[in-house]
C-alpha cells in the first residue's frame, strides 16, 4: 500500500471520528507517536536519513488529507513538516546540520515554529544579540502550536542594527515559559500558546539559517500569498458532509460546489508551482493572492452552507458544523500578511 493510501486510511480510521474530541481535549503525544509511525516525521528527508523522500505533490496531498481530517492534528504536524523540509535542504546543501536537526531528518523530533514574527518587524519580533560564541535570544514568539509535545523550536530573531534574521533551534528546556494564556475560539485543540524567551543563550552550532530580513520576506511570499493544500482539505471535507446530508437542496449546494473548489484548487496549485519555478517573489503575486482570497471565501460559504443545513443543531458542540466554520475562520488569517489582508478586504469591499 502506497503512502497517500494509508494516510487516508489513517485519517478515516483514527483522525476524523476523534476531531471534536481534539479540538476540546489537545493534540496528544499519542497522534504525534501514530504520525511517527507512518513516516510522516521524515516523510521527505532522504532515504540516507531513513526518510521517504516524497515529492511536492504528494505532500500536497497528505497535507490536504490530514487538514481534511482533523485541522487541529494538521497544524502541530505541519509545522514540523514545513521546518524539516527547511532542514532536508540545509542537509543538501553541504552546510552542517545541528544534531538535533539530524534527529528531526530521521523522524526523532518533532519541532515547533517560532518563525512568523519576523513578519511584523520592527513592531514586534524576537530579538537576536550577537555574543562571543552565539547570540541570545529575547522576547515573545505571538504563537507556538503544539506546546509541549515538541523536542525543539525553531525560533527566527532579528539583529536589529543589521537587520539579520537567524533561525536557531531552541530546546523548551533551556528557559522557555508560557505567556499570558490565548483563548482561542479555533483550533482550540492545537496546544497553541504564547512563549517567552527571557534572553535565551544559543551557541553558534544550534543556527540553521542567518539571512537577510529583505531575503527573508521575500521567501515568504510564497508561505503568506498562495493558497496551500490544507485550504482544500478541509473544503473537501465541508463538501462531503453537504453531499452525505439527505436533503436534495444541499447535495445540490455540494454539486455545485465541487467543480468550483476543483477548478481553483487547479489554479492556486498552477500558480504556486509557476512562481516557485521563476524564482518566487512577487511572480503573479496578484493572480496568487486572489485564488487564496477566493478560497478562503469558498471555505465561508461552505461552513455556512453546513450550520444552515443543520439549523440549530449546527452549533451544538457535538457538531461538526461549528468546528468546521471556527476552522475556516482560522483559515482566513492563518499567515496573514499585509498583502493578504489588503486583498480580503478588497474583495469584501467589492
Amino acid at each position: 500500500m502506497d503512502l497517500v493510501q494509508k494516510v487516508r486510511d489513517y485519517a478515516e480510521r483514527e483522525l476524523r471520528p476523534a476531531a471534536l474530541r481534539t479540538d476540546r481535549e489537545g493534540v496528544t503525544a499519542r497522534r504525534i507517536a501514530e504520525l511517527r509511525d507512518l513516516g510522516l516525521l521524515n516523510h521527505r528527508s532522504p532515504t540516507e536519513y531513513g526518510g521517504l523522500a516524497v515529492d511536492s505533490a504528494t505532500d500536497r496531498q497528505i497535507h490536504e488529507i490530514i487538514a481534511g481530517g482533523c485541522l487541529n492534528t494538521w497544524l502541530v504536524w505541519a509545522q514540523h513538516a514545513v521546518l524539516a523540509g527547511r532542514l532536508v535542504g540545509l542537509a543538501g546543501s553541504g552546510l552542517p546540520l545541528p544534531g538535533l536537526g539530524r534527529r528531526v531528518l530521521t523522524g526523532e523530533a518533532l519541532l515547533g515554529a517560532g518563525v512568523s514574527d519576523v513578519r511584523s518587524f520592527p513592531r514586534r519580533y524576537i530579538e537576536a544579540i550577537r555574543t562571543d560564541d552565539g547570540w541570545i535570544f529575547d522576547g515573545t514568539i505571538s504563537w507556538v502550536s503544539g506546546w509541549g509535545l515538541h523536542t525543539a523550536l525553531a525560533v527566527s530573531a532579528v539583529e536589529k542594527d543589521t537587520e539579520t534574521v537567524v533561525t536557531a533551534l531552541v530546546e523548551p528546556g533551556a528557559g522557555l515559559r508560557v505567556g499570558a494564556p490565548l483563548d482561542l475560539a479555533a483550533v482550540t485543540g492545537s496546544r497553541t500558546e504564547r512563549v517567552i524567551l527571557d534572553r535565551i543563550p544559543i551557541p553558534d552550532r544550534h543556527v540553521i539559517s542567518r539571512q537577510s530580513l529583505e531575503q527573508t520576506r521575500f521567501d515568504d511570499l510564497a508561505t503568506a500569498s498562495d493558497a496551500r493544500a490544507h485550504h482544500f482539505g478541509l473544503a473537501a471535507t465541508v463538501l462531503r458532509e453537504l453531499a452525505e446530508t439527505p436533503d436534495p437542496l444541499v447535495q445540490a449546494v455540494a454539486t455545485t460546489w465541487e467543480p468550483r473548489v476543483a477548478r481553483l484548487r487547479e489554479t492556486a496549485y498552477a500558480l504556486a508551482d509557476e512562481a516557485a519555478a521563476a524564482g518566487g517573489g512577487r511572480h503573479r503575486l496578484e493572480e496568487r493572492l486572489a485564488a487564496k482570497t477566493a478560497s478562503g471565501e469558498a471555505l465561508a460559504t461552505l461552513t455556512r452552507a453546513l450550520v444552515v443545513a443543520r439549523a440549530g443543531r449546527g452549533l451544538a458542540g457535538d457538531d461538526t458544523a461549528q468546528l468546521h466554520a471556527r476552522s475556516a475562520l482560522f483559515v482566513l488569517v492563518q499567515g496573514q500578511s499585509p498583502d493578504v489582508r489588503r486583498t480580503q478586504l478588497a474583495e469584501l469591499a467589492r
